[in-house]
């Protein structure tokens, strides 16, 4: 878990790193594919807590968990994606992201790889990919023959970040 003093450094890293031009991106496991989200958009990692279930609540939707006192609605990201859920992750995490109108959102990832920092040159954009692009991606990253599928934030989240 990142405290909070460690959550500010994180912020304040990531902007700086936006402001020269390069763009830090928190790579997380889905599945077998690595994505992107911005650094910037990433307040705290969990571990996966334990999780209450909200009846009726939407399939994306796993259950809300306790942080400090706040309640966190937790989304699946490969949910949320239309991926497969083939195995339960042995790694699995929470990114703390913000999401509509200051609300605090949970998204549950598989496992959390590391920090890429990529140039405007390394990202290509998601017309790349053809006509029938989902919404939710914003680009793809290139960094030392690695692929990165970058999500954004606001479209998945449905107006937020």
């Amino acid at each position: 878990m990142v405290n909070s003093r460690g959550s500010r450094q994180l912020g304040r890293r990531a902007q700086a790193a936006e402001r020269g031009g390069v763009t830090e991106f928190l790579a997380l496991r889905l599945g077998s594919e690595i994505y992107g989200v911005p650094l910037t958009h990433v307040r705290e990692i969990l571990v996966a807590p334990p999780l209450t279930q909200v009846p009726r609540a939407p399939h994306d939707v796993l259950g809300i968990i306790n942080v400090r006192g706040h309640l966190v609605t937790v989304i699946d990201l490969k949910r949320r994606l239309g991926l497969p859920d083939l195995e339960p992750p042995r790694k699995g995490r929470v990114l703390l992201v913000p999401g509509p109108e200051g609300e605090l959102l949970g998204l549950s990832v598989d496992e959390v790889l590391q920090v890429y920092r990529l140039s405007e040159s390394e990202i290509e954009p998601a017309g790349v990919l053809g006509g029938n692009v989902a919404e939710h991606v914003a680009g793809i990253g290139r960094r030392d023959g690695a692929l990165l599928i970058l999500l954004s934030p606001r479209a998945l989240l449905g107006g937020a970040a």
